[in-house]
């Protein structure tokens, strides 16, 4: 396989699907390994390395939420779900689990397209900013490193870019269309729930108690603010 760009698995059940979306991406210069299992895909991650998956939900053989769970185990790599599956629910789970970014079918190409690009984009940026220190958090940007009382945080790129803005902004409110626009694009500026779900997880990692938030605080009906002392 000649590689040109980055690397996509795609990991979706219906060959019609993978066929569809390697044609489409490899015009646009991705290279594209495909996979129609959850196996599959844990087996070829391991062994390609891709820069991003594209995740269905609906797999042969494991539920796609345990598929996510299982990568967040031992990578970063952004995971954006394509799924049938398009309650709230459905979405909530999987950005729980660890997804970064979830489209239903149909789907418009061009908007998986902006999707990966923004989802690559974002992990590949560097930074060359302050450490932030508050009590026991330090977030030190140009490592990218996230520690709590001296312990290493583990964080999904959407998670720390999150995080990222809130410690750039400190003490600062920004509010949720903001957050939107700045992490995922003017496209999410309606996407509450993805907001949402991304700073309960974020809590729950850097929160020594996320019912009662000593970092980021909520600013009612407007958005979020990192306190700063």
């Amino acid at each position: 396989m000649s590689e040109t760009g980055p690397r996509v698995l795609v990991v979706d059940d219906e060959q019609a699907i993978r066929k569809f979306l390697r044609v489409a991406l490899t015009s646009q210069g991705f290279t594209v390994f495909e996979v129609s299992s959850g196996l599959e895909a844990l087996t070829t991650a391991a062994n390609y390395k891709p820069d991003i998956i594209i995740l269905d939900l609906g797999l042969p053989d494991m539920d796609g939420i345990d598929v996510i769970r299982l990568f967040r185990q031992g990578t970063k790599i952004p995971i954006i779900i394509l799924s049938v599956r398009g309650s709230e629910n459905d979405k909530i789970n999987a950005l729980n689990a660890g997804a970064d970014d979830y489209l239903t079918k149909p789907f418009s190409v061009g908007e998986l397209l902006a999707r990966l690009r923004a989802n690559l984009r974002r992990t590949s940026q560097t930074s060359a900013e302050p450490v932030f220190i508050n009590g026991d958090l330090t977030v030190d940007l140009t490592k990218r490193l996230v520690t709590l009382a001296n312990r290493e945080i583990q964080l999904t790129p959407t998670e720390y870019d999150l995080l990222k803005i809130l410690v750039t902004y400190a003490g600062k409110v920004l509010i949720h269309h903001q957050l939107l626009r700045e992490v995922w694009g003017s496209e999410y500026e309606q996407e509450l729930h993805i907001l949402h779900v991304n700073i309960s997880n974020l809590r729950h990692k850097i929160e020594p108690d996320p019912t009662r938030p000593r970092f980021i605080i909520t600013e009612p009906g407007v958005g979020y603010r990192m306190r700063t002392g």
